[in-house]
């Protein structure tokens, strides 16, 4: 607990001595990823072995109870912990990604385990029938919605059809287009038969499930309940201060066991100086922050830093609708080999990252052997020119009789982004690229020219790359298209042959390397800094975009 921090001593009650929670990670898993509490070790290990896909999982078989290893612990938190939390318009799991809130309200069919391994959610088992490519699953009973209705099957399918349906525009649609029926067997089993093998698809059923009896016959992306979510989750919704914070009170019915820490308030500190700050003053008890504030906690009293590996990356975003880049798309190689990279990770993550060249690095199916468009200025300059540009008089090329350059959006609020778009866009215009940033109020898909992205998945190669850069996807905000690229995708997905898709995503990986939908710049690390009194927090998982996935076993963590 921080000195000086009045709300905490008054709302402070002495909880007997607890059993000490252990964080359930796999034990053969490296350990480099420890929390560095009080001073940080100079010589910390910064590798960590990766994550590996889930796709192998064996479900317990039917009719059996998944085994699921406990700590017991005497007595429940009653100190609510605040975490800096990003905004939220909505809290809407079927539609959009990213949302970390989700895991605290919601429950999938399974779950992800602190290996980023699947594991049993809602559904308690599955099985596989390999003849008629169909999943099985056996569902908890007993299940409560957060307002007492009961949980069935009905509520699966009704969510799985609703993403499905291309009227309700979700993001998350192409990771069950080989669904070709859902069947609810009864109240507790529910089917779905696939059009061929799809690995990914238990990943996918993490999906959180919503309740039918709330939302059917709603506007799926309009609908009020979006505001005032109810779900399965460890946690429910208590209140929500428009803008700024959102307070989730314990499910004491949770079909898992009640969590330890009674509440939990989101805090709204969207800007990433204000929370570094609000961490130092204590208003914060947990939070995501940039490599350089995060540093500054690393020999403070009552503060633990996270240096946790990520599958996070960032890139530059070509807006294939633009007729900019209708016009230029072949000197996209030049820009991406005119960017160092390892001097943007020295000079603005402070090392914590690793230079990107795709976006399977931190995946079992990465290729390496593809071009990495290592920073070469000259090799640059030789793409530009034998595209016909020209070096003009103002030290910019120029093609028809127009400069090249373009210009990059960043969202706002996220300084670390807007330092690598600035980085980037200075190593740009030294090649004779004329490029600058810009930061818009709101994000014009259709309309700008570049966007400083964000992607990447800890889990089945699927994710993250079928959707992404395949054509017409529902998270591809490119707009790219390429034939080969979605070839190879659709091939690798429809085999459960660990061979085949091997050579899939080989394949997949240098055709996009060959024709870029982005210049990937770096991996980043997630630099999580906590209040020292919380415990429970799993420092050797993976991290997925945005950091997410911290809170994969929150009701297991206390605070006192």
């Amino acid at each position: 607990m921080k000195k000086g921090y009045m709300k905490k001593f008054i709302s402070f009650i002495a909880v007997a001595a607890a059993t000490s929670l252990l964080c359930a990670c796999g034990a053969e898993r490296v350990q480099s990823g420890e929390p560095v509490t009080g001073t940080r070790a100079a010589d910390a290990e910064e590798q960590r072995q990766e994550s590996e896909s889930a796709g192998g999982t064996t479900a317990a078989p039917a009719g059996t109870e998944a085994v699921t290893e406990t700590t017991t612990v005497t007595t429940a938190t009653t100190e609510p912990l605040v975490y800096g939390s990003g905004d939220y318009t909505r809290i809407n799991p079927a539609m959009d990604e990213h949302g970390e809130i989700n895991i605290l309200l919601f429950n999938g069919l399974t779950a992800h385990n602190g290996d980023n391994e699947v594991v049993p959610g809602l559904a308690r088992s599955w099985e596989f029938d390999e003849e008629t490519c169909t999943y099985t699953f056996y569902l908890e009973e007993n299940v409560q919605w957060h307002d007492g209705e009961a949980f069935t099957a009905d509520d699966v399918k009704f969510t799985i059809e609703a993403i499905m349906d291309p009227e309700n525009g979700s993001e998350n649609a192409p990771n069950y287009e080989d669904v070709e029926e859902i069947r609810v067997l009864d109240e507790h089993t529910v089917s779905f038969q696939l059009a061929a093998p799809n690995v990914a698809f238990l990943d996918y059923m993490t999906m959180a499930v919503l309740p039918e009896h709330l939302l059917a016959g709603e506007d799926m992306q309009e609908s009020n309940f979006f505001r005032s979510p109810v779900g399965t989750g460890p946690y429910r919704l208590e209140s929500w201060d428009v803008g700024q914070a959102i307070t989730l009170c314990r499910n004491e019915t949770y079909f898992k066991g009640a969590p330890q820490i009674e509440k939990i308030i989101f805090k709204i500190v969207p800007d990433d100086t204000a929370r570094a700050l609000q961490m130092k003053s204590g208003e914060l008890d947990l939070a995501l922050l940039t490599p350089r504030d995060a540093r500054n906690f690393a020999d403070m009293e009552g503060y633990t830093c996270y240096e946790m590996k990520t599958s996070d990356y960032r890139g530059i975003l070509f807006n294939f609708q633009h007729e900019y880049w209708k016009k230029n798309r072949d000197i996209i190689p030049a820009v991406c080999c005119a960017i160092d990279r390892q001097a943007i990770i020295d000079a603005i993550l402070l090392g914590q990252g690793v230079p990107a060249y795709g976006p399977l690095q931190r995946n079992i199916y990465d290729n390496e052997d593809v071009d990495h468009y290592a920073y070469d200025p000259q090799r640059a300059k030789d793409i530009l020119e034998s595209a016909g540009c020209t070096m003009g008089d103002d030290g910019f090329y120029e093609r028809d009789g127009e400069r090249v350059g373009f210009v990059i959006s960043v969202g706002a609020g996220d300084q670390v982004r807007v330092d690598i778009a600035q980085a980037a866009a200075q190593q740009l215009r030294e090649v004779g690229i004329d490029c600058s940033v810009e930061i818009p109020v709101q994000v014009d898909w259709a309309g700008q020219m570049a966007y400083l992205i964000g992607w990447g998945s800890p889990f089945d190669a699927d994710d993250h790359t079928y959707k992404v850069f395949g054509t017409d996807k529902g998270a591809n905000y490119s707009g790219y298209s390429n034939a080969e690229v979605d070839r190879y995708l659709q091939e690798a997905r429809q085999s459960d042959d660990p061979a085949v898709r091997a050579a899939a995503y080989d394949r997949f990986q240098t055709a996009l390397a060959a024709d870029p939908a982005f210049a990937f710049l770096c991996y980043v690390d997630a630099n999580y800094v906590a209040d020292s009194a919380i415990e429970g927090i799993c420092a050797d998982t993976v991290m997925g975009h945005h950091g997410v996935g911290i809170f994969w076993n929150v009701a297991e963590w206390t605070f006192h």
